[in-house]
């Protein structure tokens, strides 16, 4: 194998590829990236049994051929190079490296003992590659991260003919996201559930083209699988086998009062406020007609901190406590200039959405319609002393 690429393209195409390499490998080939020349286009692979990634990339070839060398490695050395061509050569149980003035030579792993990659499903459909990662940001970041319970370290991709939701949810706060995508086939139901991080991690570096293609397969137990492909990228993982929550149930129908929140403005005032909330200590918001009051720490003990901001709020006073963290979490996933709060009581979820800007008329003509409550955050409340 023998090929010439440009410095920037190979090392853009390797450092995505390593994002997906398992940190503790259970056999040492899975922590290798496979290098396959075919032609004039060089593949870069890597897979765990869960989770691959393919990248490809136009070469100079003179000679075809596949090596596994050390990922991580490679992409360090790749980041690395100058600003010039890079020739990559394998001779016999190694691979050279030429940049420039620079020369590296790394040994290679049995490319006999790599596992095959999984093909890629049939398509479904694609969306918008900016509308999908902002919808996965905003979701993944309510899923769980305790392994232990993998139903909540997922999100759920539900797809109802054009319309797709997601949500998850580590049983303190639920994040759910609507959007339309155009699918391959009409009418397509289904529902599967995906592992939030590999999926945040794609969606989020998928973005170079301006479509994402969504393939599924679904076999026996555990054995589905989800395929995202982009501009000359794709990746595969394995569907989580678990019962995810009935989460509509959750979600609140109606509300006994509500506040509109200048995102910005309440944003940094709660990130002042929580500086002395000491851990697992609530952010106190008590919400009067025109503003709301934050509150945190009170002890003697403890940095005490009050702020006021202007909201608007309709209903009789409340005084409801949120995890700092969770609320700011939120906030920055709402990525509208205002937001709006409802509430039922202050020991029952709380629900925030983005409240969209009213568009021009122009604005209004070239653009669909957003479908109402698009992005919901249900937070739940933490119980205040007293």
């Amino acid at each position: 194998m023998k090929f010439r690429v440009a410095r920037e393209v190979l090392a853009d195409a390797v450092a995505w590829t390593a994002r997906s390499l398992p940190p503790r490998p259970s056999v040492p080939v899975l922590a290798g990236i496979l290098l396959e020349v075919d032609g004039s286009q060089l593949s870069v692979s890597g897979f765990d049994y869960e989770v691959s990634a393919r990248a490809e990339v136009d070469v100079q070839a003179t000679e075809s051929g596949r090596v596994l060398v050390p990922g991580r490695l490679l992409a360090e050395i790749t980041r690395a190079l100058p600003p010039h061509p890079v020739d990559l050569t394998a001779e016999g149980p190694r691979l050279s490296i030429s940049c420039g003035n620079a020369r590296f030579s790394l040994p290679t792993l049995p490319v006999e003992d790599y596992p095959s990659l999984p093909a890629m499903p049939s398509s479904a459909g694609v969306v918008d590659s900016d509308v999908f990662a902002e919808a996965v940001g905003q979701v993944a970041v309510a899923a769980g991260r305790d392994d232990t319970l993998p139903m909540l370290t997922g999100v759920r991709l539900e797809i109802e003919d054009d319309l797709v939701t997601l949500a998850a949810t580590d049983r303190y706060r639920l994040a759910v996201r609507e959007f339309a995508w155009r699918p391959d086939t009409p009418g397509l139901t289904t529902a599967v559930l995906v592992p939030a991080r590999t999926l945040a991690d794609a969606a989020k570096t998928l973005t170079s083209g301006p479509e994402i293609t969504l393939s599924l397969s679904s076999g026996s137990s555990g054995e589905g699988i989800l395929g995202l492909s982009g501009k000359d990228r794709q990746t595969t993982t394995r569907l989580l086998d678990a019962e995810f929550v009935k989460y509509r149930a959750i979600m609140p129908n109606e509300s006994a009062s509500n506040a509109t929140l200048p995102v910005g403005l309440f944003t940094d005032a709660a990130k002042r406020v929580a500086l002395v909330a000491e851990r697992g200590t609530p952010l106190r918001c008590e919400f009067t007609p025109g503003q709301v009051t934050l509150r945190a720490g009170g002890t003697d003990d403890e940095g005490q901190a009050e702020e006021r901001c202007d909201v608007e709020f309709e209903g009789e006073p409340l005084t409801i406590g949120f995890n700092p963290t969770f609320l700011l979490d939120g906030l920055a996933a709402v990525h509208t200039p205002r937001a709006r709060m409802d509430f039922t009581s202050p020991l029952k979820p709380a629900v925030l959405s983005g409240v969209p800007e009213p568009a021009t008329d122009d604005e209004a003509a070239s653009r669909p319609a957003e479908r109402p409550g698009s992005y919901r955050y249900l937070i739940m409340p933490v119980r205040l002393p007293g």
